[in-house]
């Protein structure tokens, strides 16, 4: 049996998610693909309680608390209110938070301090950070190492760096989260990171409702698409399906400790970590 976690998805932002529902049917398309837990990350604290309260009303769903790089309106958060939202028993991380410098201009120092404070909640609250990176590679990387990001952990989500770039995040201690993207026929450069990412550091996601995977294009994205990022991954690092789900899933609740384990029991033929690693 495949059984697989969506480590970073934007439930509350699929619009047919939007009613009880839809989410409902969401969720049910999911539990069908395999799909047997969600991380329903934060992008804004004022559409945080919606996140919150689908990770309370359903247990294959966990949380995080954060403001995206590129949320400019909006409360800006201290380092003592993400710690205070994040003390909720369903937030297993802080975020989402990073750089971007594609969406954004001018004097992006608020972006940079505003990063920094999510790394230093995560640091004083235990959960692991989980970071967005566009455009800002070389000051995302001095940042987390700064901020000794290696402490507390975290991953790189939707990783689009080549494979140099990936060594570099890896040296830090982090994970790396591979989206839909990777099965683009022009992510060549991320197929190959992703094929010599060594599995004990890696994650898959929809980042739903973006990144549709192929062949998927032109639908909307959701968690049960998570699947066909995991089977284009199996064929990269030339192992089964059931094996990359699972090695993934352990990896996710290693990461997010505090997410609620309720999954089948490991395969008996289990891939070792080391299998798959450059």
């Amino acid at each position: 049996m495949v059984a697989l976690v969506d480590s970073h998805c934007h439930l509350n932002m699929i619009k047919r998610a939007r009613t009880r529902e839809g989410l409902a049917q969401v969720l049910a398309n999911a539990a069908e693909a395999g799909v047997v837990h969600m991380l329903c990350v934060s992008v804004d604290l004022e559409s945080y309680p919606e996140v919150q309260r689908i990770a309370h009303d359903h247990p294959q769903v966990s949380a995080s608390v954060g403001v995206h790089p590129n949320h400019r309106e909006g409360r800006d958060p201290s380092v003592a209110e993400l710690v205070e939202l994040a003390a909720d028993s369903q937030v297993v991380a802080i975020g989402e938070t990073g750089l971007d410098y594609y969406r954004s201009e001018g004097d992006l120092e608020w972006q940079r301090d505003r990063f920094r404070r999510h790394i230093r909640a995560a640091r004083e609250c235990g959960k692991p950070v989980i970071v967005h990176m566009r455009d800002a590679t070389e000051d995302t990387l001095s940042i987390l190492a700064e901020e000794k990001v290696d402490e507390v952990g975290g991953v790189l989500h939707c990783f689009t760096g080549d494979w140099e770039t990936a060594q570099r995040v890896l040296d830090l201690g982090m994970y790396l989260s591979y989206s839909g993207i990777v099965t683009f026929r022009n992510a060549q450069a991320i197929a190959e990171a992703a094929r010599h990412t060594p599995l004990e550091r890696l994650l898959v996601e929809t980042d739903a409702p973006y990144l549709t995977p192929m062949p998927h294009r032109g639908k909307g994205n959701e968690p049960r698409y998570v699947r066909r990022v995991a089977e284009y991954l199996a064929e990269l690092k030339e192992m089964s399906l059931e094996a990359l789900a699972q090695v993934t899933r352990d990896n996710f609740f290693r990461l997010f400790s505090g997410a609620r384990r309720d999954d089948p029991k490991p395969l008996d033929s289990a891939v070792s970590p080391d299998r798959g690693a450059a």
